[in-house]
């Protein structure tokens, strides 16, 4: 399978032109971070720290292009049985309790083209550091064991999927439903139509064409004409 079309390699660089203006606004979008303390590692992930062995870590939003952690490799992969959605409520950073907007979570079904980092056993544990905040704190995700398609072959690997039990779970909206809470929400991060718009400039820069992005992008442009 050849992931050329997808994403760019790794050897080629975002300079800083190439991104759009306001990139560090998308780091802690996920619902609830940095409003509550992240809870303890899992058994899954205690288990990975004390082997200290690679592990592979699947990226489908902000992680792409910001992991924030030390990795000695990075490779497009594909995610069969999980797709990229906006499928959580943003009451805090990207809309507001009266006004919620919505923020990208991995849901179940479809497929989720991405990007796999490996992490060295010796970076391990500042690299949980940096994750479980970033990822838990608001407890709508679940850590969990997956298998990647990348180029060489199946890859396990370990993803942070949304908990459909969460409070803050959107459910499988429509998309006329998920663009009208995006243009309403703005948040402490700004306007919600931002984030969508952010998400979409950096995966083309990075050669990945999300198909229900797009469109929910020209759908939210078309409601404001």
């Amino acid at each position: 399978m050849s992931f050329d079309a997808v994403i760019a390699p790794e050897e080629t660089a975002l300079s800083a032109a190439s991104l759009p203006p306001s990139a560090d606004a998308l780091c802690g979008d996920d619902y609830g971070a940095g409003v509550a303390a992240p809870p303890p590692y899992t058994p899954d992930a205690e288990t990975l720290l004390a082997r200290r062995r690679p592990v592979w870590i699947f990226a489908y939003g902000s992680l792409m292009w910001h992991p924030g952690f030390a990795h000695d490799a990075a490779e497009p992969a594909l995610l069969r049985g999980w797709h990229r959605s906006f499928c959580l409520y943003s009451r805090r950073y990207r809309g507001t309790p009266e006004n919620p907007g919505l923020v990208l979570g991995l849901d179940r079904g479809g497929a989720c083209r991405g990007r796999a980092f490996r992490v060295p056993g010796e970076a391990l544990a500042e690299a949980f550091a940096h994750l479980w905040p970033r990822e838990m704190s608001g407890g709508a995700y679940d850590f969990r064991p997956v298998t990647l398609c990348a180029e060489a072959g199946p890859v396990s690997a370990w993803a942070f999927t949304v908990r459909r039990d969460h409070l803050g779970y959107a459910g499988r909206l429509g998309i006329d439903e998920t663009a009208r809470l995006i243009r309403q929400g703005v948040g402490g991060r700004g306007r919600c139509s931002d984030y969508l718009a952010n998400t979409v400039r950096h995966l083309e820069c990075l050669g990945l064409r999300d198909g229900p992005l797009h469109r929910l992008e020209e759908r939210v442009a078309s409601c404001g004409a």
